[in-house]
């Protein structure tokens, strides 16, 4: 007997975790596995979809059919987001039912149409003629039933021309995306650098760590571009991944480290870094690097693997834990030129410094706001043809973000740190006095 609420769990979870695939051509492997369901991946198919499943090295193993396995029990099939609610209200009203029986599923082929031992073999093609969202899964409704298989799946659109796209319909014009998006980073790369050679002499080195981190970022982005491309069009990222992880976990690693470094005012206002300081990049930098392999692991691999939901989890955590610690040394900046302003009589630095830095402060907690929980919202909500809209929205709040902070932060030989007007100075004593600075 199945187990039902086991079951409706795994599938809410999965739902929620699982986005768009890219649907390149996988080949897996699946050893010994008693789970009741395995979900393979989501896809967005036009009326010109198609699905091709081979399976080979098929082993059953039943504690309770060991001469007879339940073969018609065992099987491939897909099912929309529409037919989901559906085939759970089945699935929670009946203890026994198998939801290869269900109406609202497209079923594909079951064990029974297995070739005959010892090649155990199968392999299909089928057209999707109904545009939707649809997930691809593997059902097993044998009771005390394991099973070892070889998997290859390839799920793609046919264009007007013929040719097959294998990124999903909300997701085929990320290459495009991602091009454009590298044109305009690589083009304020240029502004930075023309910027830190007209103002040599108040290049700090922060401002150094800042276009390598515009440059990481042109370059993950380049490599984003050719990875969907060539996924697009031939199933396969031909080795774009590797270089798209490399740049992203480099490019991540820079982002947080120099929030931090900023917060701190490290370079530009102190040449040191204190302990507690120190400490906060000594976490944030290990945890990362947990995050990034956690991206890599859900990413090359998908939900048909036993620990996928715990790698997102992982994921989800650490990423947490990372945004509310680079704020720390924002906030411990913000008390400290509250502090000096009491005592070292220089009013009106004091006052530009802590606007800024209350600025900086917001516009930080507006990027993770909006890149974590809005991000995230889009892609929910959105249909699935439209679900590159997250990516672009992610993509713009970005460039936004790192607009915003280079114009706060640039080279220049009078901006807000160092303004000594003598005439406002009494001024912002008296702000400085009235203005609490509360975050």
């Amino acid at each position: 007997m199945t187990k039902p609420p086991h079951l409706i769990l795994r599938l809410l979870v999965l739902v929620l975790l699982i986005s768009l695939s890219t649907a390149e051509i996988k080949n897996l492997t699946i050893t010994n596995d008693a789970r009741d369901m395995i979900v393979f991946e989501k896809f967005g198919f036009t009326p010109t979809g198609h699905v091709t499943i081979s399976v080979n090295s098929v082993s059953v193993a039943s504690s309770l059919n060991a001469g007879n396995p339940l073969s018609s029990r065992l099987g491939f099939f897909l099912l929309s987001e529409e037919s989901r609610l559906q085939v759970l209200l089945e699935i929670q009203q009946s203890p026994n039912f198998c939801v290869l029986d269900s109406h609202f599923i497209l079923s594909l082929f079951t064990f029974r149409d297995l070739s005959p031992p010892p090649l155990s073999s199968f392999s299909q093609s089928y057209p999707v003629t109904a545009p939707n969202e649809y997930s691809l899964y593997f059902a097993n409704c044998a009771p005390e039933t394991r099973v070892s298989m070889s998997v290859k799946t390839e799920i793609y659109n046919l264009d007007r021309d013929g040719s097959r796209d294998y990124l999903s319909a909300g997701l085929t014009q990320l290459p495009s995306l991602y091009s454009l998006y590298f044109i305009a980073y690589a083009g304020f790369l240029g502004l930075w650098i023309y910027v830190l050679y007209s103002n040599k002499r108040s290049v700090h080195r922060i401002h150094l760590l800042m276009g390598g981190l515009l440059l990481m970022k042109a370059l993950n982005l380049i490599c984003a571009a050719e990875d969907k491309h060539y996924v697009k069009v031939t199933g396969t990222p031909h080795g774009w991944d590797v270089l798209f992880y490399i740049f992203q976990f480099i490019r991540v690693v820079l982002l947080f480290t120099v929030i931090v470094l900023i917060g701190t005012g490290w370079s530009f206002l102190k040449p040191f870094l204190q302990e507690k300081e120190k400490k906060v990049l000594m976490v944030v930098i290990p945890l990362q690097v947990l995050a990034n392999i956690a991206s890599v692991v859900i990413g090359e691999t998908g939900p048909f693997i036993k620990d996928w939901v715990t790698w997102n989890q992982v994921f989800l955590l650490v990423d947490i834990i990372c945004c509310c610690a680079i704020i720390f040394p924002i906030v411990w900046s913000i008390r400290s030129l509250r502090e000096t302003s009491k005592t070292d009589g220089k009013a009106a630095r004091n006052l530009a410094k802590l606007q800024l830095f209350r600025q900086f402060y917001i516009v930080v907690i507006g990027y993770l706001y909006f890149t974590r929980i809005v991000v995230f919202a889009l892609k929910t909500i959105a249909a699935y043809k439209y679900q590159w809209v997250s990516n672009a929205a992610e993509e713009t709040a970005s460039l936004m973000f790192y607009m915003v902070i280079f114009y706060m932060f640039r080279p220049v030989e009078k901006n807000e740190y160092f303004v000594l007007d003598e005439e406002d100075e009494e001024a912002a004593e008296l702000a400085l006095r009235d203005e609490e600075f509360e975050l």
